[in-house]
């Protein structure tokens, strides 16, 4: 037996993206996006309402980042989602996040985030849609496995459930991709 829901937007895991940019002061600014993610194999894209600030800068710098919030820091994640920087241009400090410069792009580094892609501008398609290019993705050391790579479970990333408006931890390994379904003949 099945319930029927409707019509929802429940796509299962909903990343936290966090996307900072520059203003046309230099002042960092970043927001919480719940809609976004890959676009093509070197591309991501983000679904935000052109009266955000964020879109504004990414208009104007030409250059983004998207870090991935995590569980040490969902409160403040959260925070940068409900209140705009239109109203509080200091968000950012009143969450006490910080930033660096990316060497990439035109855009801050939220370094209390363990992972981050930073991108240029490609183009907004005419819905709206933003699409950047892929120039780099850094991570923290901490989050790291011994042989270099991404470790999630040491990440703490989180996802946005919009089945019941809440966060939920990523990380546990449950299989391998391109070799499992192998075991069937």
């Amino acid at each position: 037996m099945r319930k029927n829901f409707g019509k929802k937007t429940w796509v299962f895991p909903c990343p936290v993206l966090i996307i900072a940019t520059y203003d046309e002061k230099g002042n960092p600014d970043a927001m919480n996006a719940a809609w976004g993610g890959v676009y093509d194999t070197n591309q991501v894209m983000l679904c935000l309402s052109d009266d955000h600030k964020t879109s504004k800068n990414i208009l104007l710098k030409k250059a983004f980042t998207v870090s991935f919030a995590d569980a040490k820091h969902v409160v403040e994640a959260d925070y940068v989602g409900i209140v705009s920087a239109n109203d509080v241009p200091d968000k950012l400090a009143r969450a006490g996040l910080h930033t660096v410069r990316s060497e990439f792009v035109d855009a801050p580094l939220l370094t209390d985030f363990p992972l981050a892609i930073e991108c240029e501008l490609d183009h907004v398609n005419e819905d709206g849609m933003i699409v950047g290019n892929i120039v780099n993705v850094s991570a923290c050391e901490c989050v790291l496995d011994d042989k270099g790579n991404v470790d999630l479970g040491k990440a703490g990333i989180i996802t946005y459930n919009s089945a019941q408006h809440d966060y939920r931890v990523l990380g546990e390994k449950v299989g391998n991709a391109f070799s499992d379904g192998k075991k069937i003949k």
